[in-house]
C-alpha cells in the first residue's frame, strides 16, 4: 500500500500545512476574517458603482455644457468648467476612499494575537463596523445613481457628506484594531 493512501500521515501533513499557512478551518476567527475580506470587497464594489455613476454624469455634463471651442467661443464657460471639475473631484475622492477600504487591516492570524487579544471579539466588532460601511456605501450608491451632472453639482454637499461619513467609519474601524495609547 502506497503512502498516498495512508490516511493518518496524510491528515497530519495537511494539518501541519494548514497551521503553517495560518489557517484552521474549524476556528470561528477564520470565518470572521474571511467574512471581513468579503464584505470589504463588496463595499469596494458598491463604491465603484457609485464612482461609475459620477464619471458617467461628468462625461454627459461635459458633452452638454462644454462644447468644443470655436472661433466665436474659444474658451469654456468658467462656471460650467468649475462644475465639471467639481464632479471630477467627487469621483476622485470616491476612488481614494475605495482604495482605503481595500487596504484596511484585519487582525493578524498569529499566536501572539490569539494569546493577548481576543481575536474573535475584535473580528466581531469589525463585522459590526463593516455592516455600517456596507449601509453607507449602498446609500451613497443609490444617492448618485442615475443622477445627472446638474443634480450632482447642486447636491455635491450631500455626496461629500456620504464620503465623509464613510471615511469617518474607516477611522473608527482602524481604531478597533489600533486603539490610541
Amino acid at each position: 500500500m502506497s503512502d498516498f493512501y495512508n490516511a493518518e500521515p496524510l491528515e497530519q501533513l495537511a494539518i501541519n500545512l494548514f497551521h503553517g499557512w495560518g489557517y484552521n478551518f474549524y476556528r470561528k476567527e477564520n470565518q470572521l476574517r474571511a467574512d471581513d475580506l468579503l464584505i470589504r470587497g463588496k463595499v469596494g464594489a458598491l463604491l465603484g458603482m457609485a464612482r461609475k455613476s459620477l464619471e458617467e454624469a461628468q462625461s454627459e455634463y461635459r458633452r452638454e455644457y462644454l462644447p468644443e471651442p470655436t472661433r466665436e467661443h474659444p474658451d469654456f464657460d468658467p462656471k460650467a468648467l468649475a462644475n465639471a471639475q467639481a464632479i471630477e473631484r467627487l469621483s476622485r475622492e470616491l476612488g481614494n476612499l475605495s482604495g482605503l477600504i481595500s487596504a484596511q487591516p484585519v487582525p493578524e492570524n498569529d499566536r501572539m494575537t490569539q494569546r493577548y487579544r481576543r481575536e474573535a471579539a475584535t473580528l466581531q466588532r469589525l463585522l459590526e463596523a463593516d455592516k455600517r460601511l456596507v449601509g453607507q456605501a449602498e446609500l451613497l450608491r443609490t444617492t448618485v445613481q442615475r443622477k445627472d451632472g446638474v443634480w450632482l453639482v447642486a447636491n455635491q454637499s450631500t455626496v461629500r457628506d456620504g464620503i465623509a461619513a464613510i471615511a469617518d467609519s474607516l477611522r473608527q474601524r482602524e481604531a478597533l484594531l489600533f486603539p490610541p495609547a
